[in-house]
């Protein structure tokens, strides 16, 4: 017999059946959630994550280098070899840039510049340190600065690489010496006088020859004018008949007077010694123009730049800790002659691959 009530019957019996049906689907998700969150905390502690997940690790930040030459020479080609080098050694990338006109102007604004674009550290050659000051203490205050070649003693940068231009100076001033055994006049040739570098070699060439009857009859400048460069030399020599050396303090400036000895028909009468191993120098040496020359590292400026900005900029006070107490690393010089100019090259070229 049916109960009378058909309620009952139809209705009593579901929430039953729902009830059950209801407790076995929130065991079903309790147990699937409970594996995806251990899943989940194993991802987590493997390292591991889906690809395109929110909580993937954002991406390291790039670094930002620059080194700045102070001019488009040649040179400076060896010294961007060495860039490179440790570029593909660190997997890190350092951008250069050559002033073309090798004007302080230029260069300031090349400088501020990246300092505005959140560069991490750069490396300058200074054109005219003591002028340039207020722009490179703007540059320090916003990227780790450092100096390579020509110094800027009096700035805010952190760390000079290259050559200690006194003692190169002296070290052509020596060759001077050997060239003009009895005395007698030479002549000076740069871009500016005003650059660090420029002051120093001219300082220790002047401190040497100085108690050897050898008289510095002129001193002139080209502003990086290659042009000027070579006229400067031809006018210097026609204005002294007597002269007996001329001297080249930058590295462009050993072709240029190669080239006005040779076309003023003064070989073997005018002496050059010069600075840097530009090709033209260099073979300048090999067929007589030219005495000597005294070559930097400027491979060292780059690789040693490049490897303490990149340190400077990621490892902080660790790196600056490291910083020698005289803020400044030597890199050296060699004289290169006649004698030893084949052997040279062999090397240069090595270096540049």
């Amino acid at each position: 017999m049916l109960d009378e009530n058909p309620q009952e019957v139809t209705v009593r019996p579901m929430p039953t059946l729902l009830n059950a049906r209801f407790r076995l689907h929130g065991a079903a998700v309790l147990a699937l959630l409970t594996v995806l969150g251990c899943n989940k905390s194993n991802a987590g502690a493997s390292g591991s994550q889906p690809s395109g997940s929110a909580a993937a690790a954002p991406a390291e930040k790039v670094v930002k280098l620059a080194f700045v030459t102070n001019n488009a020479s040649e040179f400076w080609k060896i010294a961007a070899a060495g860039v490179r080098k440790y570029e593909k050694e660190s997997k890190v990338q350092v951008d250069i840039k050559m002033p073309s006109n090798g004007t302080t102007e230029e260069q300031n604004q090349i400088l501020e510049n990246l300092a505005s674009q959140g560069y991490d550290g750069i490396a300058v050659s200074a054109i005219a340190p003591n002028d340039q000051v207020p722009v490179l203490d703007r540059v320090a205050a916003k990227t780790k600065l450092i100096t390579f070649d020509s110094d800027a003693p009096k700035s805010k940068r952190l760390l000079y690489i290259g050559t200690n231009n006194y003692e190169a100076g002296k070290a052509l001033g020596g060759e001077i010496v050997k060239l003009l055994p009895s005395g007698g006049k030479m002549a000076v040739f740069v871009g500016t006088l005003s650059a660090d570098n420029a002051q120093q070699r001219l300082k220790g060439i002047e401190d040497v020859i100085k108690d050897h009857k050898i008289e510095i009859v002129d001193k002139r400048e080209d502003n990086t004018d290659r042009a000027k460069a070579r006229s400067n030399v031809e006018d210097i020599i026609n204005a002294h008949s007597d002269l007996k050396l001329v001297a080249g303090l930058w590295s462009y400036n050993g072709p240029a007077i190669a080239a006005a000895i040779e076309a003023l028909g003064k070989k073997g009468k005018v002496q050059g010694a010069v600075f840097d191993e530009e090709e033209g120098s260099l073979n300048a040496i090999a067929n007589d123009l030219v005495s000597c020359t005294v070559v930097q590292k400027p491979f060292q400026f780059g690789y040693l730049s490049s490897k303490w900005l990149h340190e400077l900029a990621t490892q902080g006070d660790a790196a600056q800790k490291r910083i020698p107490e005289s803020k400044s690393i030597d890199t050296g010089v060699d004289v290169i002659s006649k004698a030893n100019v084949a052997d040279f090259r062999a090397k240069l070229a090595e270096m540049k691959k």
